[in-house]
């Protein structure tokens, strides 16, 4: 289940490791929503520069398609040999640890954008289903890409929180 999860998260996230970067806004990296947030973490000579990232339905819903939109520039050519080190826990325990090869995943989702990736702009929007098992919890998701030659080619933290979200009572004038 937890690799399910997290392979429905690496395969939005792989569209978006080889097709979706901007300049890092220094002062503003952190874009947060009600259940989930994410953290580009990359520096402006990263080879993918993350403009935007978007989900739909937002916030995900267990058990639902996900459609992740990412859009971002290809600073660097992105060849086969592509890494991604992608870590999933759960609070502090680490759930999954591993190496993926960023084109081989592309191919085995069917994403939009498949190496090689040339220099240039790309929107990659891709859709999984989530597992209505996942846990309602918090999960991080930190994923660091290098492309074959070893180069940062992105870095990115997400945060999805699947706690149910309860709505806030009525403000009653009562302290």
């Amino acid at each position: 289940m937890v690799r399910v999860f997290s392979l429905s998260l690496l395969a939005l996230l792989a569209g978006s490791a080889f097709a979706n970067t901007q300049e890092v806004i220094l002062d503003d990296p952190v874009y947060t929503l009600d259940s989930w947030e994410y953290t580009n973490c990359g520096n402006s000579d990263d080879v993918i520069q993350l403009e935007s990232l978007s989900v739909s339905p937002d916030p995900p819903k267990p058990g639902q398609e996900l459609t992740i939109t990412a859009v971002g520039v290809a600073l660097k050519p992105i060849k086969e040999g592509a890494s991604a080190d992608v870590v999933v826990k759960l609070g502090l325990i680490k759930l999954l640890q591993k190496t993926f090869d960023v084109c081989e995943e592309a191919r085995t989702a069917n994403a939009s954008v498949q190496c090689p990736v040339e220099e240039g702009r790309y929107t990659v929007v891709q859709s999984v289903v989530l597992p209505k098992e996942i846990p309602r919890a918090k999960f991080t998701v930190s994923v660091r890409a290098y492309t074959a030659d070893e180069e940062d080619m992105l870095c990115l933290d997400l945060a999805v929180n699947f706690l149910p979200q309860f709505p806030r009572p009525p403000f009653l004038g009562i302290w």
